[in-house]
């Protein structure tokens, strides 16, 4: 499916939207987010999920009309896990509270997604030009990276695999299972929707500097680790059998390089010199075909757990 879909705006009065904000010590930044999207969208429900903010995060949500819902686990994915629990929409746009994304580009985004049926459309990231430090070297070419990494492995046609600003089908919402911690819930987000081969599109984005005095929660190196990592995990879990095969080739080549050099020896003297290097050769034989057997194992379980939820969002009647 093509990255950029044109879509016209519509009347979306009658579509029940809810504005989902993970936030964590925004108060500086919160009250123009909000703002932002009233105005962008007038019949949005405006929700709030402070993760244990020390500031008056809570406080200003409110002042502004958003419902506030306090998430003690901290970290990112166990908000997103919540926003989606709690919240009942049709349409779920998820904007971080930092106030760096463009909310009148929200009725744009959510037009394309009903009117080309699409279950996520992603707002990504163009920096408007304004700070050089907005969006840094740095964190662009470690998402080039990462996105490259899960497109790699997943396929589809991202460029901007961790912005933070999304638009969500209620279908989506409801069938994802949300195992992520941290800032690495934005790749499991993608992977989701990769795996289940759902309809998506992206729509550019102006990204702006935070408010003055507001600082950013990333880490790039911190974060870029658990990232990675994450996506290390959604390739043992979802390609098994790939994985498993790649790791049982790479003992099998080890093992024939260390066994040729004793089988020419046998059969030129008839006598094995090195017999633990023969016996581990042989162990790690018996590795690679244990390897192949694992892989095909979970790679049944892995197809009973996408057909699962493949069902719960087929459950889900479409909005």
């Amino acid at each position: 499916m093509p990255i950029n879909l044109d879509a016209s705006p519509r009347d979306l009065s009658a579509t029940r939207i809810a504005v989902i904000v993970p936030c964590y010590n925004e108060a500086l930044a919160i009250g123009q987010v909000l703002t932002g999207f009233r105005q962008a969208l007038p019949h949005a429900a405006l929700h709030v999920f402070d993760n244990n903010s020390t500031d008056d995060t809570a406080a200003v949500a409110r002042a502004h009309g958003a419902e506030v819902t306090h998430v003690r686990l901290r970290g990112k994915g166990n908000v997103v896990r919540r926003m989606f629990a709690d919240v009942e929409a049709d349409i779920y746009i998820m904007v971080d509270g930092d106030a760096t994304y463009d909310a009148s580009q929200a009725p744009h985004m959510v037009s394309m997604l009903q009117q080309h049926k699409l279950d996520m459309v992603i707002g990504s990231r163009v920096d408007d030009g304004t700070n050089h430090s907005t969006y840094r070297p740095g964190h662009r070419l470690g998402n080039r990276l990462l996105t490259g990494s899960v497109l790699w492995i997943f396929g589809g046609h991202f460029t901007d695999m961790l912005s933070g600003y999304r638009v969500f089908s209620r279908r989506y919402a409801k069938s994802f299972p949300a195992s992520a911690q941290g800032f690495e819930t934005e790749t499991e987000l993608t992977v989701h929707a990769l795996e289940l081969r759902m309809p998506y599109a992206e729509h550019p984005t102006a990204y702006s500097s935070r408010p003055e005095g507001s600082t950013s929660k990333l880490s790039t190196f911190k974060d870029g680790w658990r990232i990675l990592k994450t996506i290390a995990k959604l390739v043992i879990s979802e390609k098994p059998l790939e994985f498993f095969a790649l790791l049982a080739l790479l003992l099998a080549v080890i093992s024939i390089g260390m066994a040729v050099p004793i089988a020419l020896t046998y059969l030129e003297y008839g006598v094995v010199p090195r017999l633990p290097t023969a016996v581990l050769t042989t162990g790690m034989m018996l590795s690679a075909l244990l390897s192949l057997v694992c892989g095909a194992v979970l790679n049944t379980v892995t197809l009973g757990r996408r057909e699962a939820k493949w069902l719960a969002y087929l459950a889900t009647p479409a909005s």
